[in-house]
């Protein structure tokens, strides 16, 4: 039986509807991306290393690609089980969710669109 997905998709979590006949199913996936989190004594733009400060943004970016591309990779593991998959979200998240589906030779022909 065809089975039909949407993914309505932000930095903080994905719901997947999936459509298989008449049976409708819902599933959130928490991303578990952290916001930034700061220790007494630092600022925006530096981190306490000691008795020293340094600068904290190319570390939190990289953490946060880490979790963006573990958060992406479990969502792609689930819709490549669809037939048609359509994508929804306010946020920049679905633009890279949409990237990794082209990526993939078998999730590529499954993306339908991909709604602003």
């Amino acid at each position: 039986m065809e089975q039909q997905m949407g993914v309505w998709i932000d930095s903080k979590k994905a719901n997947i509807v999936t459509l298989k006949g008449e049976e409708a199913t819902i599933n959130t996936i928490h991303s578990g991306i952290e916001g930034k989190n700061r220790i007494d004594g630092e600022g925006k733009d530096f981190a306490r290393f000691g008795e020293q400060f340094v600068s904290n943004e190319n570390k939190l970016e990289n953490k946060y690609k880490q979790e963006l591309a573990s958060f992406l990779n479990e969502v792609l593991a689930i819709v490549k089980d669809a037939e048609d998959v359509v994508l929804f979200g306010p946020a920049q998240v679905k633009k890279e969710l949409e990237k990794l589906m082209k990526k993939d030779r078998l999730a590529s022909k499954k993306l339908i669109d991909v709604v602003d």
